[in-house]
């Protein structure tokens, strides 16, 4: 069997690195990781891992960087964790205001950020209500399920 890939996943994929000048992204699912890395100027490097299974591909592997930040708030029960992989947005466009702002009072179910994933913007919502007194991410910044995204307490 050879370890074939959809050249569109890898081109939405540039495309989103792209238009937001990210320097890397990864993607992984079932069946591969990808990881698009800027070198230098416009050059992107696709790199295709084959996974053998879900089990065997911990996501921790994926992404080293942020891992201090992602260990202060993994288990604080006042984060809103990302529920997928993707690009997040604070705000609907970058004309409006952002959805929260520090100090802001929000109430369970409003929607916090936006996560793009295939060109598909996916609302993120308050598991809670209460005051955010954090915000973890940047508008453009590329994340993984579990990003710890925002601060409610």
């Amino acid at each position: 069997m050879s370890n074939s890939i959809d050249t569109k996943i890898i081109s939405k994929l540039a495309e989103i690195l792209d238009k937001n000048r990210l320097t890397g992204l990864n993607y992984e699912d079932e069946t591969c990781k990808i990881s698009l890395v800027r070198e230098g100027g416009s050059n992107m490097a696709p790199v295709y891992t084959p996974v053998a299974s879900p089990i065997a591909a911990p996501t921790a592997a994926v992404s080293e960087e942020p891992a201090g930040e992602e260990a202060d708030y993994s288990n604080n029960p006042n984060v809103v964790k990302s529920p997928m992989v993707g690009v997040v947005y604070l705000s609907s466009n970058p004309n409006s205001p952002a959805y929260v702002k520090v100090g802001d009072n929000v109430s369970e179910g409003d929607t916090v950020c936006l996560i793009e994933a295939m060109k598909t913007f996916n609302p993120v919502k308050a598991h809670k209500s209460g005051k955010v007194t954090k915000i973890l991410v940047e508008t453009g910044d590329p994340i993984e399920y579990g990003t710890p995204l925002v601060v409610i307490e």
